[in-house]
């Protein structure tokens, strides 16, 4: 028997930030999903955790590498739900920095449950950092 995708939905800005800062999506990656620049490489990971739980593709591709990402996801697809996210380790990223290194673990149920852990790369151009590739382990 097939699984039936999920239906994701937008935050409202009052609602609590998926990505685990403990602020509302409206302060937190709502503003980014909106137009703002990630200001560093932790938030722009952060924002984009929160826009696969949102099912927000359009925010997804625009922060990903040219040179990397794919034609289109399909999030609406997905038989999985993201709701957990720890960040384990950072590398660079910062104010002043170029390039940066950030390792999570985000945790999914739905049709299967479990978590998927990354070192994501980003680099930074012309301000707007990008998310380019990923180890998963």
């Amino acid at each position: 028997m097939a699984s039936t995708p999920l239906v994701l939905h937008p935050l409202a800005d009052a609602a609590r930030c998926p990505c685990g800062t403990g602020l509302t999506f409206g302060e937190c990656c709502g503003k980014y999903h909106k137009g703002a620049d990630a200001p560093t490489a932790e938030t722009l990971m952060r924002s984009r955790f929160s826009a696969f739980v949102t099912g927000d593709e359009e925010y997804l591709l625009r922060t990903w590498d040219p040179d990397t990402r794919p034609y289109d996801l399909q999030l609406k697809e997905t038989t999985i739900r993201f709701y957990r996210l720890d960040v384990l380790d950072t590398e660079g990223g910062g104010l002043l920095d170029d390039t940066g290194v950030v390792e999570f673990e985000a945790f999914y149920k739905g049709s299967a449950k479990g978590s998927q852990r990354e070192r994501s790369r980003f680099f930074k151009r012309d301000g707007q950092w990008f998310y380019s590739t990923g180890e998963v382990s």
